[in-house]
Parts: structure tokens; sequence; C-alpha cells
């Protein structure tokens, strides 16, 4: 995750940046669960759907949001709107009485990058694009420090 740019200083972003490691880790462990041999990997691929739906939801109805409306980074956004989008889809749609493990684990490389590409890219560039009104509006208690 990004540590270089001061990006986490703003409580969203931080917010954001600590749920992507939770998010990797539990990535990881379904990794290795589906590895293994598959017998721990529903809980597995479970958790890391808790974990990933809400922060999904938080970055759409957010973050997101103010990034559409600024304008400059509306692209990225729609790209990683999509992404989020194809990796929910793989990894809600698991048939858990003939899992498809190999496309689970597809998924899982592709949310590695996906995280990679908030964290070095959008986040740090939403920091810079976005006014402080904009800010105010998505940080979860208006008016902490940035």
């Amino acid at each position: 995750m990004c540590n270089y740019c001061g990006c986490r200083e703003f409580p969203l972003i931080g917010r954001l940046s600590t749920e992507h490691e939770a998010i990797a880790n539990a990535a990881g462990r379904l990794r290795d669960a589906v590895r293994a041999g598959g017998t721990d990997a529903p809980a597995a691929l479970d958790a890391l759907l808790d974990l990933l739906i809400p922060h999904t939801a938080t970055e759409e109805e957010g973050l997101f949001v103010e990034l559409r409306a600024e304008g400059s980074l509306a692209d990225a956004v729609e790209k990683l709107c999509a992404e989020h989008e194809d990796i929910h889809g793989v990894l809600g749609a698991v048939d858990r009485r003939a899992p498809d493990w190999p496309a689970v684990l597809a998924a899982l490389d592709r949310l590695h990058r996906h995280i990679d590409n908030e964290e070095h890219g959008l986040f740090p560039a939403a920091v810079i694009a976005l006014p402080i009104p904009a800010w105010d509006r998505i940080t979860p208690t208006a008016g902490a420090a940035r």
C-alpha cells in the first residue's frame, strides 16, 4: 500500500487504504485455501466478500461520485467501477457445489492489480484533483484533520 505521498492523511483515503490491506490479506487467505485443496475456501471466500462489498460501496457512493463530478478522473473511475463489477461478478457467483477455483484465482489477480491502481494512482490523484468542499462532503467526520 502507498505510504509515500501523504494521501492517507485524508480520513476517507486512510480508511479505504486500511480496508485495502484487510481485503488483500483476505484474498491471500482465499488463495492459500484454494491451493490447499479448497475445503476451507468457501469460508475464506465469504470472509473476503464481507470486506469487499461494503468497501466497494463506500468507494462508489462517496469518492467516485465526487471524482465523476470533478471530471478529470472520470474515465479512470469508470474503469475501476467496471473492474468492481467484474471481480464481484466472479467472486459472488461461485457455485459452492462445483466451484471454478481457477476463475477465482484469476479474479484475485485482477483484484490485486485493482487495489494497486487505486493506491498508487487514483488516491494520490484524487487528493490533488478534489477541492476541499468535496472532501468535506465525503469525509466520515466533517472537518476532521486532513
